[in-house]
């Protein structure tokens, strides 16, 4: 009886302290937030009801959005503002940009997976990575190599796309089960051209680099999950539910990454003869030997998987989104492949990949302006990046009138504005490559109104680089195959993480052109 009654005692002692945790944290919320006040964006609800739209938390966003074109979620910590003005957003990324960091909250949420890599980080360590970067961007050793990789790649997709189908198999562009294709092709491409590391993920991975990619992905997605779970930190320190499962995923994400780093260094101390280092982590570590103290084995792990979301993710996630496109635009995938075949003179039937390909220059790669203009069509419905944003450092007043307080955080909607008529006309929901095209040559938009690669001080540094790889990888698979979905009524979506990846794949049939 003293047994049963001890453990009453403790469940309502657990209940009340999980009732006294909910009171404190919704009088947080509250409490000098201004709520009411229309000098501040009007409040459409608290953090935590994107618990209950997270599945679709981007159209839940953009839906407000359309009525409210900015508005405020209250935190316990601080107001979360949401905007699609793209005035906004041009003051909080280039006018008022050192007023804007990544703040301690979003730092305190990502800081497990991408420690203190060049999109986590403010400051000095923020300059210094991309100094470097930037750098390494703007080489033609690095140009060439990458392209010589990206075709590479390209042709062993083929082969991989072509066995499928003369089997009369369907495929994924893009599943969970890591057997997708363009993953593995994007994973492959970034690991030669940023690491150096081959990892031949196209003819087979091994159970490690499974491992690895899976546990990455898990650990963008659990992390993620942060942002709505106001239990995370507690759930942290007690080690359990998702928290625990991401840690184990980390784990396993730091061991793999150790690995490439150790191999690395290996290899570099055996070619020191060698002055070319065509890889962006060689330039790194020949950096960090300057700098041992701060540039540890940890720092090089935090930049590489920083660099690897960078260009695995969005140049993957953007084709994978590309070819959804063209399945449900089989008009604009002709004119692509017409475009493809008489910029690169190609009208023999069944040519050579490796000769086709070796036609894929810089140049043939600029002429190709209707592919630019669906690639980036593509992008401004499906942003990399679907929602991105910075804290304010001090009070504000943003373009638009409503004003900030300190320690406010501002979020760009990405994928809302590619959905919103008031930016884009009322065909703002169509995928038309047209709108990107002046006398049939691609015409740019302002980047705070086209923010899939951010803008100001911050912009991707690796903008044409992606372009480049998926261009060439787009050119190769529109030239050899025509694409349908397996399932012409399936309904295509999205799996909430920091980066749009598709949810539960793109099953694909290809069909090999005469």
């Amino acid at each position: 009886m003293d047994v049963l009654n001890t453990l009453l005692s403790f469940i309502a002692f657990s209940f009340l302290g999980m009732f006294l945790v909910f009171c404190f944290i919704a009088l947080t919320m509250v409490l000098g937030k201004s709520i009411g006040d229309p000098d501040y964006a009007p409040v459409k609800g608290t953090v935590f009801n994107q618990i209950f739209y997270f599945n679709t938390l981007h159209d839940y966003h953009a839906q407000v959005a359309k009525t409210h074109p900015t508005f405020r979620l209250l935190a316990p910590e601080q107001s979360q503002v949401y905007t699609i003005d793209s005035r906004n957003i041009e003051h909080m990324l280039k006018t008022n940009f050192a007023n804007y960091s990544k703040g301690k909250c979003n730092r305190d949420i990502f800081a497990d997976l991408f420690g203190e890599g060049i999109f986590a980080v403010d400051g000095d360590k923020w300059r210094h990575q991309r100094k470097l970067a930037s750098y390494e961007f703007s080489t033609r050793v690095l140009r060439d190599f990458s392209c010589s990789v990206f075709r590479t790649n390209a042709a062993k997709l083929v082969g991989v796309v072509s066995q499928f189908s003369l089997q009369g198999r369907g495929f994924d562009m893009q599943v969970k089960t890591y057997q997708d294709m363009l993953m593995r092709c994007a994973l492959d491409s970034i690991f030669k051209v940023g690491f150096g590391t081959e990892l031949n993920c196209l003819e087979g991975s091994s159970k490690k680099v499974i491992e690895f990619m899976k546990a990455f992905d898990e650990s963008n997605a659990l992390t993620y999950w942060r942002y709505v779970d106001p239990f995370w930190r507690l759930k942290r320190f007690l080690n359990i539910g998702c928290e625990a499962t991401l840690k184990r995923n980390v784990e396993i994400v730091d061991d793999f990454v150790h690995e490439v780093i150790k191999t690395r260094k290996a290899q570099l101390a055996v070619q020191q003869e060698s002055n070319v280092k065509e890889d962006i982590l060689s330039r790194f570590l020949i950096e960090s030997q300057k700098d041992q103290k701060t540039m540890t084995d940890q720092y090089l792990r935090d930049i590489i998987l920083n660099f690897m979301i960078a260009g695995k993710d969005s140049s993957a996630n953007t084709l994978s989104w590309f070819f959804y496109m063209l399945c449900k635009n089989p008009l604009i995938e002709e004119k692509i492949f017409q475009e493809v075949r008489d910029v690169t003179c190609s009208h023999e039937s069944e040519p050579n990949i490796d000769e086709f390909l070796a036609k894929i220059t810089d140049d043939a790669l600029e002429k190709m302006h209707y592919l630019h203009a669906a690639l980036t069509e593509t992008l401004r419905l499906y942003p990399a990046v679907p929602v991105d944003g910075r804290i304010s450092e001090e009070p504000d007043i943003l373009p638009d009138g409503y004003k900030l307080k300190r320690g406010d955080g501002l979020y760009y909607l990405a994928y809302g504005m590619g959905r919103m008529s008031s930016i884009w006309g009322e065909d703002a929901e169509e995928f038309r490559p047209e709108r990107w095209l002046k006398s049939e040559n691609f015409q740019p938009e302002s980047p705070f109104k086209f923010v899939a690669f951010h803008a100001g001080p911050r912009i991707c540094l690796g903008k044409d680089f992606a372009y480049r790889q998926m261009k060439i990888l787009a050119v190769a698979l529109v030239r050899f195959f025509r694409f349908k979905l397996q399932n012409g009524a399936q309904n295509v979506t999205y799996r909430v993480m920091f980066t749009l990846h598709m949810d539960k794949g793109l099953p694909l049939c290809a069909i090999p052109r005469p």
